[in-house]
């Protein structure tokens, strides 16, 4: 079975960028309000946390939407809803297991404190990863094969 088309470079880097600006711009003053942390704090926090969220973002996606075809020879933009939720959870997992270290060492918070943070950030970005992936894929969907 032949492995359906990937996006190119320039419409992955263009999708991680957008869904990090995006995202920071969204969730920021709902984090800074949730955590008591000042807006400008909370700004450069998820600054960073979206950096090191841009690259597991680039790597997984990458492997996700390459795994999804050569299983199901289905391109990524054809993802049915529940893989599509999977892939989001997934996706905030493992971001979990980087940012949790940096949100207790930016803001000082405990273990316990940081990872209701975490969580709660994740939770947050699951769904606006779905919604965000989602419409990315209608407005940008990957040209068919020739």
């Amino acid at each position: 079975m032949n492995s359906p088309p990937l996006r190119s470079l320039s419409d992955r880097i263009r999708q991680v960028i957008l869904f990090e600006l995006v995202g920071v711009f969204l969730i920021t003053p709902l984090f800074a309000l949730a955590s008591g942390e000042p807006l400008l704090e909370s700004a450069g926090l998820l600054a960073f946390i979206s950096l090191i969220a841009a690259l597991w973002n680039a790597a997984y996606c990458t492997a996700f939407d390459w795994l999804e075809g050569r299983l199901s020879g289905r391109r990524a933009d054809q993802r049915p809803q529940l893989l599509r939720l999977a892939h989001a959870l997934g996706f905030e997992g493992g971001l979990l297991i980087f940012s949790l270290p940096v949100i207790m060492a930016w803001t000082g918070m405990d273990f316990w404190t940081a990872l209701v943070a975490d969580i709660g950030l994740a939770l947050t970005y699951a769904g606006y990863a779905y919604l965000f992936n989602l419409a990315y894929d209608r407005i940008f969907p990957i040209p068919a094969a020739d």
